[in-house]
């Protein structure tokens, strides 16, 4: 029962609070408050030229990047299930979107935006972040260094072909990223770099590459509307399979993002929220004219990692300094250089890369199948710049290789009686369409006895093809004028192989 504070007025009337009420929120800690407005600053700061070269890739104006990520972030803030976490404008879901703007425009994209958000709520009502448990730890690890690599390649165009003070400038960001917590944690070094670099480029009149450079902010906040789209079946036929697409590939970076941060932060979220709450975000978002996000990894890394943070807070003033930063201190913030981003995001990118799981002694200690998994999830992010996709093949890799492995533990003891009337065939193991399959072929039809039992005492019945199996091999047993009896069958596999067998094939 919930705790409940008791206060008495004058007038006798007793009114009940509830304890969580009157409980003070952790951001509310002067030291606390302090971590989470720098971290969400700094990772203000570093929403801009992403948000804009993600807008690039989509093919529309900056500004809808921009109004995407200050919308996702204060939505998400609050009704996310995964504290700290950012969500924004990403590149996975610039590339969905993309063929829409191009072809069809802003009001389709906007439709899109708004349907996606809403299969992610459907999705998480039906608790499709239940599935996250089936992601096993390889392909996490995979996915953790994957996106570590992702980081770090983004950054690399902005070091080819630039001018030769870039470089000296992304050195010495790094050396402050590195040297700067040594002697002091109360401001995040990502700050002081970024602030540092800007006051020498401007000062000096250092001509290098800008956030300004990547597009002009915008000047005001986003006004809501509605998509400008015939609603018709036509339109929905249209954008169903785009939706779709969004919902997935938004809810498998969260739910994954969401994960790492609870191993980082060693606390639990509540995924199925965090489900929910990407689709509402993402439904707010639409409507604000915004292209639509889902969680971004580099900028949570910078929040959590970096900047130590833990709280909503942190994410709310992300999305709230973003807009603040844009309209009051446009003309600033646009002098900022790439380079100090870049040196930020380079040491992001080392930081997140799991090094220990590529070292030699553990690489000799861990299981082959465990190596290809990751290295199958690697391979397919940084082949196809989709996380999503790197977490799907991994996870079928995964299952694949399990599947195989258990398909050989299935043993068959056999022992024949001294009369030689009976011989008793005793099954070992999960039979499953992987080893059921097999099992057919582990018996000699011909030379053995008339009576013929097969004890599956300790093996476990788990799918219709190892009830087919049975059929098969008692068919091919009585086809030879033998008798054949299956005994030992625990309750569920008994339940299974009643309502089965004889059903599955059409000479039963």
């Amino acid at each position: 029962m919930t705790s409940r504070a008791v206060t008495r007025c004058p007038n006798s009337l007793v009114f009940h609070v509830p304890k969580q009420f009157l409980t003070r929120p952790a951001w509310a800690s002067p030291k606390v408050a302090r971590t989470e407005v720098l971290g969400g600053l700094v990772v203000a700061l570093a929403l801009i030229p992403e948000a804009i070269s993600f807008s690039i890739i989509a093919g529309v104006d900056p500004s809808v990047g921009l109004f995407a990520s200050f919308t996702m972030a204060v939505v998400i803030a609050i009704v996310g299930g995964r504290p700290a976490m950012i969500s924004a404008a990403t590149g996975a879901i610039a590339l969905v979107v993309a063929p829409l703007a191009r072809e069809h425009g802003m009001g389709v994209l906007v439709a899109t935006v708004i349907l996606g958000g809403v299969f992610q709520v459907a999705l998480g009502a039906l608790g499709v972040a239940k599935l996250m448990r089936f992601v096993p730890r390889s392909v996490m690890v995979g996915f953790v260094n994957s996106l570590a690599i992702m980081i770090f390649m983004a950054q690399v165009p902005e070091l080819i072909g630039v001018p030769w003070m870039v470089y000296p400038l992304f050195a010495a960001g790094l050396i402050i990223l590195v040297l700067f917590p040594k002697l002091t944690k109360v401001v995040p070094a990502p700050l002081v770099s970024i602030v540092a670099l800007t006051a020498v480029t401007v000062a000096a009149g250092i001509a290098v590459p800008t956030v300004g450079d990547k597009g002009a902010l915008p000047s005001s906040l986003p006004i809501p509307g509605i998509p400008d789209v015939p609603l018709t079946l036509d339109t929905l036929t249209l954008i169903a399979p785009y939706a779709l697409a969004f919902a997935l590939v938004g809810l498998m970076e969260s739910l994954m993002t969401a994960k790492l941060v609870d191993d980082i932060t060693d606390t639990r979220s509540n995924k199925t929220r965090e489900s929910i709450g990407q689709g509402i975000a993402n439904i707010v978002t639409g409507f604000f004219g915004g292209m639509g996000g889902c969680a971004m990894i580099g900028q949570t890394m910078i929040n959590v990692r970096t900047a130590g943070s833990r709280t909503r807070l942190s994410t709310f003033l992300a999305g709230a300094f973003l807009m603040v930063l844009c309209i009051a201190f446009g003309p600033l913030v646009s002098q900022i250089p790439m380079a100090a981003l870049v040196a930020v995001m380079v040491l992001v990118s080392v930081g997140t890369f799991d090094w220990h799981s590529i070292a030699p002694k553990t690489l000799q200690r861990m299981p082959a199948g465990e190596i290809i998994v990751m290295v199958v999830t690697v391979a397919c992010v940084v082949a196809t710049d989709n996380l999503a996709i790197g977490v799907v093949v991994g996870s079928i890799t995964a299952m694949v290789i399990f599947a195989r492995r258990v398909a050989h533990l299935v043993e068959v003891t056999s022992v024949t009686d001294p009369d030689g009337t009976q011989i008793v065939h005793h099954v070992t193991g999960e039979l499953f369409f992987a080893s059921s399959n097999d099992l057919v072929h582990r018996f000699d039809y011909g030379a053995e006895p008339g009576h013929v039992v097969i004890d599956l005492t300790d093996a476990h019945i788990w799918d219709a093809s190892t009830v087919a199996a049975l059929d098969d091999i008692t068919t091919r047993y009585e086809a030879r004028g033998k008798r054949v009896e299956i005994v030992g069958l625990n309750e569920a596999s008994a339940a299974m192989h009643g309502r089965l067998t004889g059903a599955l094939s059409g000479s039963h």
